[in-house]
């Protein structure tokens, strides 16, 4: 189930189309995966090639490099539709997506978009690997060093918190050439997970979203090809700036699905749910806060798609994203935490889905930036606006 869009979230038909496919796939067959997954702490090997076979691995690569050649608003619509049936599986599209196959389709060159992009659209996971342990939100205070020697570069450091990392054959590394030029040195790399040196560590057992792998890599002397270069030396701060901001609009979806999936199953249970001689959801303590909820989703929603449009027609989104990350984490936190409540006693115990869409909730408002990063987003760019 899920609600008729209002005219203002109407999608293409293309897009409703994905939607409807995307849904139908996550009901059907991750659905009855997702509580396992969640104990279990991974994802189900045998869900990803469905996820290639949708298209949804490689929404906006062109069809001639073998994606799907859509827009990245489709690929915000596939990772909400995700994000209502599992979280876990709802980033891991969108890492592919919004973050791997988004830098490469704007920074790689021609010979590298036709070595990797058919992979990547067709059997490879793929991760973006900036995070390490003294490098969060100051996030060019990176540590990994890149030393080029003959007709390679030799990487070494460690990187956490890395998405999709259990699971990747692929990997933007993020390390610094120059050193002394600050973040200016800083350059993107093209990682094969068979490359010498490079290994994939510690998983890390996390609160939500526990079926998404989050790694550590461990770089000692790893070996990477010159023409494995992204973009050019130097450019990597410029190349994570620009990705992270089209990233954010991405966890923007993911949060708004999971509000959505959140409160359809509250709704289910409160129309069920009889107290004092009928369904809960006829008082009206209850149909308040339902109401609200409703209205912070739509509103939410709005706000995703709106940056996304601004991104596919070309415009600045970059306030626009931040916004509607901040905001969409916001309401996921607040539809999970009540609705929770809504279930009563037994939406504390984990025979109902209400505490795992709450756990998953939290995440978004810490990774790809915290709520307080988009906050000075924001104000700077709105300092720049009146002061302009």
């Amino acid at each position: 189930m899920h609600p008729t869009p209002s005219p203002l979230t109407v999608l293409t038909e293309e897009e409703s189309l994905l939607r409807d496919q995307v849904l139908a796939y996550a009901r059907e067959r991750l659905a009855p995966r997702v509580a396992e997954m969640d104990r279990e702490g991974r994802i189900d090997r045998s869900l990803l090639p469905g996820l290639f076979e949708l298209g949804v691995m490689g929404v906006e690569v062109p069809t001639e490099l073998g994606g799907s050649g859509s827009s990245f608003m489709s690929a915000i619509v596939a990772v909400e539709a995700l994000g209502t049936v599992d979280a876990s599986l709802s980033v891991f599209v969108d890492v592919q997506n919004t973050l791997v196959n988004n830098a490469v389709l704007r920074w790689a060159n021609e010979e590298q978009k036709r070595r990797y992009c058919p992979r990547l659209c067709s059997e490879w996971v793929g991760s973006y690997a900036l995070s390490e342990a003294g490098s969060g939100s100051d996030a060019f205070a990176l540590a990994a060093r890149a030393t080029r020697r003959g007709d390679r570069w030799i990487l070494d450091g460690r990187k956490l918190w890395i998405t999709n990392a259990g699971e990747s054959s692929f990997f933007i590394v993020f390390a610094n050439a120059a050193p002394e030029r600050g973040y200016k040195g800083i350059t993107a790399f093209l990682v094969e997970r068979d490359f010498p040196g490079f290994t994939v560590g510690k998983k890390e057992d996390k609160l939500g979203i526990r079926a998404s792998s989050t790694c550590e890599l461990v770089l000692e002397g790893c070996e990477v090809p010159e023409g494995n270069v992204l973009g050019e030396v130097g450019m990597g701060y410029k190349i994570a700036i620009e990705t992270l901001n089209e990233g954010r609009i991405g966890i923007g979806a993911q949060m708004v699905g999971i509000a959505q999936g959140s409160f359809d199953h509250a709704m289910r249970y409160v129309l069920e749910r009889k107290q004092f001689g009928k369904a809960i959801a006829e008082h009206q303590g209850v149909e308040f806060q339902y109401a609200r909820m409703a209205m912070e989703i739509e509103a939410a929603r709005l706000m995703v798609y709106n940056a996304a449009r601004l991104k596919d027609a070309g415009r600045s989104f970059v306030k626009e994203a931040a916004m509607a990350k901040l905001f969409a984490s916001e309401v996921a936190e607040r539809t999970a935490s009540l609705a929770l409540e809504l279930f009563g006693g037994v939406g504390f115990t984990r025979e109902y889905p209400a505490e795992k869409f709450y756990r998953d909730a939290k995440i978004g408002k810490i990774y790809e930036g915290t709520s307080n990063m988009q906050l000075v987003t924001i104000g700077k760019l709105l300092r720049t606006a009146y002061a302009g």
